[in-house]
């Protein structure tokens, strides 16, 4: 094909080119340029290049005659698609999931009802869960306190022993207190409850590329992060520091008043931010431990 030729295709595929075609366009180049995000950011990046390798080799095989490599390299590129869904298993199941996690998904398709009842719930338990890490702190306790939000924490819970308790200082003091049989493990924490104790958490997708210093208690709950939306607070019986992670990235140096008010904007503040304002629930707060 000559360069007139080419250039003759683009003129009339130009001419031809509507609105609704300009939209197929970018949101198709606004998703590959999602895909490829995604890959750097995972091990799927290299399974890529293998798939790029093969593909450039059935192009180079076909091309010098090379019809034994040619025919093999077509069979394994018809199941490409299989092959694909079987490798990125892990990685497709977390896009998924972050999809869902989106405001769109937690709105339209959330199969639940935020309350008043639920809202006081959590006002008590953020208050207990501050004062807890504080004690624990002081005294160098190890703990891992997995706050569930939108992404349900079933595999977790099933690891460890069902509670379904009100939270308080003298619970988490028992659960957490070296040698008693739940103090190896996470809490976790639904609607204000503590659900479970002892329950083991996933590791993280990049154990090497994690801080030495952090141990695995740390690494725990940032690999619970990076599988889920929940909040995961660490507290370090080496330096008794008190740590937050989410999204897959840990925070450090955490008081009482500071971890308050994230968890208050993380869970109060967007399960009914019309309803209680931000700043409406950090002045209540205020009275109440002014009243105690």
């Amino acid at each position: 094909m000559s360069l007139k030729d080419i250039k003759d295709a683009l003129l009339s595929m130009i001419s031809t080119l509507e609105f609704v075609d300009i939209i197929d366009v970018v949101f198709l180049a606004y998703l590959i340029y999602m895909l490829l995000k995604f890959i750097r950011e995972t091990r799927a990046g290299q399974l890529v290049k293998g798939i790029i390798f093969l593909v450039c080799g059935y192009f180079i095989s076909k091309f010098l005659g090379l019809k034994t490599i040619t025919y093999i390299l077509s069979e394994t590129l018809d199941v490409g698609i299989i092959i694909i869904i079987i490798l990125f298993q892990p990685e497709l199941r977390r896009v998924l999931e972050k999809a869902g996690r989106t405001k769109i998904g937690t709105r339209f398709l959330s199969f639940g009802q935020n309350s008043d009842e639920l809202t006081r719930k959590w006002e008590n338990a953020i208050d207990i869960i501050c004062d807890s890490c504080v004690e624990l702190s002081s005294t160098q306790t190890g703990a891992l306190i997995v706050i569930e939000r939108q992404v349900r924490l079933g595999e977790q819970i099933e690891t460890g022993t069902l509670l379904e308790a009100n939270p308080s200082k003298e619970l988490f003091g028992n659960i957490f207190y070296p040698k008693t049989p739940l103090h190896d493990g996470a809490v976790i924490m639904r609607d204000g409850m503590v659900l479970a104790a002892a329950c083991y958490l996933p590791k993280p997708q990049k154990d090497e590329l994690i801080n030495k210093k952090l141990g695995s208690r740390h690494r725990a709950a940032i690999g619970m992060s990076e599988n889920s939306d929940a909040i995961v607070i660490a507290v370090s019986e080496e330096t008794g520091q008190i740590s937050v992670a989410m999204n897959g990235v840990i925070t450090r140096d955490y008081t009482s008043e500071k971890l308050g008010n994230l968890l208050r904007s993380e869970i109060i503040e967007q399960k009914n931010d019309t309803i209680i304002p931000f700043k409406d629930v950090i002045s209540s707060d205020s009275e109440r431990r002014k009243k105690k």
